[in-house]
């Protein structure tokens, strides 16, 4: 499999403008997973933002919304203080965790105003 990648990519870097070379060479630029992990997490972002569009409080699970965010503010510290520092993984880390605190605050606050009816 590496045989096939280091041949896609020495095809693909006669293809790259100059211009945009440093970005291609980058450490965390597109020719590693520190470029395509942080693009690919962006669909849990995009799948929170519309959670919170159209899911009602009572079909939130605490416990996934707190994990995510849990995991947005753990690895968005970790992408600070990794070299290169990788503002991709830092961005879409924060925003995770951001949509996922706000559906952590919609269930709870659901769930306090809506108790269980006790029998």
């Amino acid at each position: 499999m590496s045989g096939l990648y280091r041949a896609v990519i020495g095809v693909l870097d006669k293809l790259v403008p100059q211009a945009l070379k440093p970005v291609w060479d980058h450490p965390a630029g597109p020719k590693t997973i520190f470029f395509w992990a942080p693009a690919f997490k962006w669909g849990l972002v995009l799948a929170g933002i519309g959670d919170i569009l159209s899911r009602h409080p009572s079909q939130i699970s605490v416990s996934q919304s707190a994990a995510l965010a849990a995991t947005g503010l753990i690895w968005s510290r970790y992408s600070v203080v990794i070299i290169p520092v990788n503002y991709n993984l830092l961005s879409v880390n924060v925003f995770v965790a951001l949509t996922q605190s706000y559906q952590l605050y919609r269930a709870i606050d659901y769930q306090q105003k809506n108790p269980p009816d006790q029998k």
